[in-house]
C-alpha cells in the first residue's frame, strides 16, 4: 500500500504506483510457467495465455517446474495450482523465488476454503483465484499481478 501525506495507505495509491512503474518498462512478450497436475486445467491456462500473447512453459507438478524454470527460466509469472501431490503451489513459489525474487505468482485453486488454514498471508505480487475460472477472470488476475491494471483484449473475451 502507498501511503498517503496524513500517514494513511490506499489501495488506489498502490495500484496507480504499480501501474505508473510497469507502463516504464517496455517489454518483449511475457512469460508464464503454468503448473498443474490437471492437464485439463493446465492445457485451458496454457491455451489461454498462448493466445493472449504470453510464452508459455508447462509442468505437472513442482518436481518438473523446478527442472523446467531452470532449463528456460527466468519466468515473470508463476501460475500455479494450491493443492499438488508432493510440492503444494506455495512450496513450489518459495523455492522458484530463491533464484528469481521478482517472480509474480498467481495461485489456482478448488479449495479456497483451505489456502489460507495453508497459507496465513498473500504477500505482494501474489494473488489466487478460484477453479474453474472464466478466459476473463484469468487474463485480468495475470494483468493486474504483472502489470498494476486490468486489461482483456476484447477479442479474448467474448
Amino acid at each position: 500500500m502507498a501511503e498517503q501525506p496524513d500517514g494513511r495507505s490506499s489501495l488506489f495509491s498502490f495500484i496507480k504506483g504499480r501501474t505508473q512503474k510497469a507502463r516504464q518498462v517496455n517489454r518483449g512478450p511475457q512469460t508464464a510457467l503454468v503448473v498443474d497436475d490437471e492437464e485439463p486445467v493446465r492445457r485451458f491456462v496454457a491455451r489461454v495465455l498462448s493466445e493472449a500473447n504470453y510464452r508459455t512453459t508447462l509442468a505437472a507438478d513442482g518436481v518438473e517446474a523446478i527442472k523446467m524454470a531452470a532449463e528456460h527460466g527466468p519466468f515473470d509469472i508463476l501460475v500455479t495450482d494450491l493443492m499438488m501431490p508432493e510440492m503444494t503451489g506455495d512450496e513450489l513459489a518459495r523455492r522458484l523465488r530463491q533464484n528469481e525474487p521478482g517472480l509474480k505468482v498467481l495461485y489456482l485453486t478448488g479449495f479456497s476454503d483451505h489456502l489460507f488454514k495453508e497459507k496465513v498471508t498473500l504477500w505482494e505480487d501474489e494473488a489466487y483465484l478460484d477453479k474453474p475460472c472464466s478466459v476473463k477472470g484469468l487474463l485480468q488476475a495475470v494483468s493486474l499481478l504483472l502489470f498494476g491494471h486490468f486489461e482483456v483484449p476484447k477479442e479474448l473475451t467474448s
